[in-house]
C-alpha cells in the first residue's frame, strides 16, 4: 500500500510500471508513504477517529470515505488505485506535533479494541506511523493529486 502525492498521470505511470523505486525517488513526486503489506486498511479509519477524538473536530474522516473512485483506470497491474479527498489530507496535515503522541496513543487503543492488545514492541511502530502519515498530509497538502494504491 502506497499514498503518493503530485501529478495523477507521472503517479500512474509508475505504478503501471510497478516502479516502486520511483515512487519513493525524493522530487520526483510531492510526497510518498509506503505503508506496507501488513497494515489492515481499516486501521487508517482507526486513525481517522483517533484523530478526530484528539482535535474534538469531525475532520479528518474516515480514510474509507476519504477515497474516490478515479475516472479512468482505477486498477493497475495487480494494484487498485484511489483519489484521496483533499480535505482529508488538509485535516491531517493541521495535526500538530504536540498532537502526535496523543493521536498515535488513542490510536493504539482503537487497535487494540478491535484485534486485540498490540505487544510492547508493536507500539512505537504505530507512533512512528502516526508521525510518518502526519508528515506524507503536510507534504502533499495543495498537491494536484493524493493517490492511494493497494492490492490484495
Amino acid at each position: 500500500m502506497d499514498l503518493v502525492a503530485g501529478n495523477l498521470r507521472e503517479i500512474l505511470l509508475a505504478i503501471t510500471l510497478e516502479d516502486g523505486d520511483g515512487l519513493g525517488a525524493r522530487g520526483h513526486f510531492d510526497a510518498h508513504l509506503s505503508l506496507g503489506a501488513g497494515l489492515d486498511p481499516a486501521w487508517l479509519d482507526q486513525f481517522s477517529a483517533a484523530a478526530r477524538a484528539v482535535t474534538g473536530s469531525a475532520a479528518p474522516t474516515d480514510f474509507s470515505d476519504a477515497r474516490w473512485t478515479l475516472n479512468g483506470p482505477g486498477d493497475v497491474g495487480d494494484r487498485t488505485v484511489e483519489g484521496v479527498d483533499p480535505a482529508w489530507v488538509g485535516a491531517v496535515a493541521r495535526l500538530t506535533d504536540r498532537q502526535v503522541d496523543a493521536v498515535a496513543g488513542r490510536w493504539i487503543d482503537l487497535i487494540a479494541g478491535s484485534r486485540g492488545p498490540l505487544a510492547a514492541e508493536e507500539k512505537p511502530a504505530i507512533r512512528e506511523l502516526a508521525s510518518d502519515l502526519i508528515a506524507f498530509a503536510r507534504a502533499a497538502d495543495g498537491s494536484p493529486a493524493v493517490l492511494f494504491a493497494w492490492s490484495l
